[in-house]
C-alpha cells in the first residue's frame, strides 16, 4: 500500500508554534518572523524566531507529511535521536531542541536550532574552493562513519539508536530496495533489471556504520567557512558508509556536472583520497560505482512514492513532474548500466 499524508497543518501555524514553545520556555516566550521554506521530501519546514523578552533566536521546525506502512522515512522522533546522538559526537548537525508531542498542534516533529548558509546546489558548485569543500565533507562522513554502531544480530539494548537495527535498510540493501519497489504497486521493468545487476554484482562487505542515508549536494549547509551542517536524517541506518559516498556520487546529484562525480564538487578519486586522508578507509572505485548505481534505483523509487503523493493531495509541481523523473532515472540506470555513463 503506498504511503500517505499525515495530517494537514493546523490553519495558523503562528497559533500552534506559541503555544509550543510557551509549554517549553513559559508564559512570556513568542514567535515572531515565521517563513515556509519548503515541504520538504519528507518534512514540511517552517523557520521562526522564538522571543523571550528582549532575547531572540531562530529555529527550525520539521513536521512530518507521510505516513502509512510504505513509508520509507524514519519518524520524527527517531530523527530528533539520531540528530542528538550525533550532535553530541561533534558531527556537524543543527542543535536539537525539542521534539513536538500529543500536546502540541503541530507534529508529528521537532525544532532545532538554525544554521545560517547556503544549500542550493549550483550555488555551492559556483563558490570558489569546491575541492576545499569536498575535503570538509568527506571528513564529515569519516567522523559519522567512525562513531560505535552495534553488531548486526549482536546485543543494541544498550545503544541510543538500536532503533535502527529493525528497519529493512539496515539488513540486505538489495532486499530493502525490492520491498520498497513492490510495495509502490507498479510494474518497472528497468529497476528490476537495477535490482538483479545489484544483485549478481556485490560489493564485499564492510564493517556495520551509522548511514546518514541522504548524504548529497543539497543536503549539506554551507556557511562562510564551509561545511556547517548536515541536514536530513530521515534515511538514515546501519550499513556499509560507502553508501553515503556512492549516493553523493550518483548522477543525479552532480547538476550538471558529470565528469565531476562527487556532488559536483570534485572527482571520484578525488572523494576517495580526501576520505582515506580524513580517517576513512581507502575505498575502491568500483565499489563506489556499484552504490551510484543502488542510488540510480533508489531515486527511481523515491520518485515514485513523491508521484503517489502528488496523486493523493500534495499538490505542487515538484511533485507532479516526479513521475516522468522516474523515466529520467531509468534512462540514467540503463545508460549506466551499459556503460555509456560514468
Amino acid at each position: 500500500m503506498p504511503a500517505t499524508l499525515s495530517d494537514p497543518a493546523p490553519a495558523d501555524p503562528a497559533e500552534a508554534l506559541t503555544a509550543a514553545v510557551r509549554r517549553r520556555f513559559g508564559a512570556g516566550a513568542g514567535v515572531d518572523n515565521i517563513v515556509q521554506a519548503t515541504l520538504g521530501g519528507s518534512n514540511r519546514t517552517l523557520l521562526f524566531d522564538l522571543v523571550d523578552g528582549n532575547a531572540r533566536r531562530r529555529l527550525v521546525s520539521r513536521e512530518e507529511t507521510f505516513g502509512g506502512e510504505a513509508n520509507p522515512f524514519l519518524s520524527p522522533a527517531r530523527q530528533f535521536a539520531i540528530m542528538a546522538h550525533v550532535h553530541a559526537a561533534g558531527v556537524p548537525v543543527p542543535e536539537p531542541v525539542f521534539e513536538y508531542d500529543a500536546a502540541d498542534a503541530l507534529g508529528p516533529g521537532f525544532v532545532t536550532a538554525f544554521v545560517s548558509g547556503e544549500t542550493m546546489p549550483r550555488r555551492l558548485l559556483e563558490r570558489p574552493d569546491p575541492a576545499g569543500l569536498l575535503r570538509q565533507i568527506a571528513a564529515a562522513a569519516a567522523r559519522l562513519h567512525a562513531l560505535p554502531v552495534p553488531a548486526a544480530g549482536g546485543a543494541a539494548a544498550g545503544h541510543p539508536l538500536a532503533f535502527l537495527g529493525d528497519i529493512p535498510e539496515s539488513g540486505d540493501p538489495v532486499a530493502a530496495m525490492r520491498l520498497r519497489i513492490d510495495a509502490l504497486g507498479e510494474p518497472h521493468p528497468a529497476l528490476e533489471l537495477g535490482l538483479r545487476w545489484l544483485e549478481t554484482h556485490r560489493p564485499p562487505e564492510r564493517p556495520r556504520a551509522l548511514v546518514h542515508g541522504d548524504f548529497r549536494n543539497g543536503n549539506f549547509m554551507v556557511g562562510d567557512a564551509g561545511l556547517a551542517a548536515l541536514l536530513d536524517w530521515e534515511c538514515t541506518h546501519f550499513g556499509s558508509g560507502v553508501e553515503d559516498l556512492g549516493w553523493l556520487c550518483t548522477r543525479s546529484w552532480r547538476f550538471g556536472q558529470p565528469a565531476r562525480h562527487a556532488g559536483g564538487f570534485g572527482t571520484r578519486d578525488e572523494l576517495i583520497a580526501a576520505y582515506a586522508d580524513a580517517g576513512g578507509p581507502r575505498l575502491d572505485a568500483e565499489e563506489l560505482r556499484w552504490w551510484e548505481r543502488y542510488g540510480l534505483v533508489r531515486w527511481a523509487m523515491y520518485n515514485i512514492l513523491q508521484a503517489h503523493g502528488f496523486e493523493r493531495g500534495r499538490r505542487s509541481p515538484a511533485y507532479a513532474v516526479c513521475g516522468r523523473n522516474t523515466a529520467m532515472m531509468e534512462y540514467d540506470l540503463l545508460m549506466t548500466l551499459s556503460g555509456k555513463y560514468d
